[in-house]
């Protein structure tokens, strides 16, 4: 029911805004709002179009784990921290599997494996959804949620396109692109944090029992030991290396997929193909959601709301006489909530415009790195599997949002000043 209405808003808002801006005078907005819309469908199916591969691939690839038993085993090496979070889910379930395969390419910044590990796991679960399946049950909402924080160790893209700005701008070798890679690390995890709470408590999960903390602080220390490790390193050298043994992490466990299944008998070709039917039938689902949310953000963006809304938000800073040297960043923040591609292209404006060694290009940075499109992720997840009625699920993904934007200004003002 939440995203039906904010849906609604997009439009309505958007319609009314183009309304006032005809009577002033701005013929052309009605035509800019038609086109946006002809062009979010067309990008919702490209977008569709494009996962249809990757879909067929990696979902091959889990149906050659579960055969060959390996899925049920990270199940159960996962299950002290999964069995806390997802109490719904029975150990050994395969959706524990998958949400682990999800989470460790997550990550390791490989997106294009885990939004398609991603919908197998949400599948998985939709499988015990079986009382109200088109409304959310509680474990989805859980990993949906983790999903919109976005926790991965290097921001590489973000990494690289501030590498290629930097070189235009003649910054030469001496130039670090990747000295963003602990502060976004921070601020992801702060954000996690935040909607992994947000969520318990909507929940009534029992997270300061010992049962539940114990399981996380491990984890909690195994990732700030990666972490503490990479920051004796170069920035630069840190980010190659995480890049690389998150490749050999991914490529090593497709092969160890492969030749466990070959142990064990398996077909593992006719696994895989029966695995990659199923990945493109998921690809074609999404499409209508897609469509659905990049059509309304698209003509949000058109009417000139997103910039009013910025606007205003400048004064109310101002008016406070909070410091506004942030504020060419923030509408990176506020464009990630709604779309992946519009925030890279104002992160790329911020960093031409200001200088990508500024303290706001980085800060762009920063932002950009450390969070997620939750539309987006809203949308795919829960369209994956029919899910209608999303409950809880955008308020907490919105308020993970808004503490890991808070959080990058906060950490940016501490560490890049």
């Amino acid at each position: 029911m939440a995203l039906n209405w904010v849906w609604i808003g997009f439009f309505t808002t958007a319609f009314f805004t183009a309304v006032w801006r005809w009577c002033t005078g701005d013929d052309g907005i009605f035509q800019a709002l038609l086109n946006a819309m002809f062009d979010g469908a067309r990008s919702g199916f490209e977008i569709s179009l494009g996962l249809a591969g990757i879909m067929c691939l990696w979902l091959g690839l889990m149906r050659v784990g579960e055969k060959a038993g390996m899925i049920e085993l990270l199940a159960r090496i996962a299950s002290p921290v999964l069995t806390r979070l997802f109490p719904g889910v029975p150990n050994g379930h395969p959706a524990q599997g998958a949400m682990t395969m999800n989470i460790s390419a997550n990550l390791l910044g490989l997106d294009n494996a885990a939004t398609p590990l991603g919908l197998k796991a949400m599948r998985e679960l939709q499988s015990l959804n079986t009382e109200q399946p088109e409304t959310a049950s509680n474990a989805q909402i859980m990993f949906v949620v983790m999903n919109t924080a976005g926790l991965t160790l290097i921001p590489t893209s973000v990494i690289a396109i501030r590498q290629s700005v930097a070189l235009k701008q003649g910054l030469g070798a001496n130039f670090n692109a990747a000295d963003i890679f602990l502060p976004t690390l921070i601020v992801t995890f702060i954000s996690l944090l935040a909607g992994v709470l947000a969520v318990a408590v909507c929940q009534r999960l029992p997270i300061w029992k010992a049962r539940l903390l114990v399981p996380v602080l491990v984890v909690g220390g195994l990732l700030a030991t990666a972490v503490t490790a990479l920051a004796q390193l170069p920035a630069e050298q840190a980010a190659k290396i995480a890049g690389a043994v998150g490749a050999a992490v991914i490529l090593g466990v497709v092969m160890l997929f492969l030749l466990v299944g070959a142990w064990r008998r398996v077909n593992v070709y006719d696994a895989f193909i029966d695995g990659a039917k199923e990945g493109f039938g998921v690809a074609v689902q999404i499409i209508p959601y897609l469509i659905a949310i990049l059509v309304a953000i698209g003509v949000f963006r058109a009417a000139g709301c997103m910039d009013a809304l910025l606007t205003g938000i400048g004064a109310l800073v101002s008016a406070l006489g909070m410091d506004t040297e942030f504020l060419p960043a923030l509408p990176v923040g506020l464009m990630k909530v709604l779309s992946g591609a519009g925030a890279r292209g104002l992160m790329i404006d911020v960093l031409q415009t200001h200088g990508v060694d500024s303290f706001v290009g980085r800060l762009a940075a920063i932002v950009q790195g450390s969070t997620e499109t939750t539309f987006y992720v809203l949308a795919v997840y829960f369209g994956s599997v029919g899910v209608r009625h999303a409950r809880h699920a955008l308020a907490c993904a919105l308020f993970a949002d808004a503490v890991g934007l808070i959080a990058a200004i906060g950490v940016g003002y501490l560490m890049l000043r």
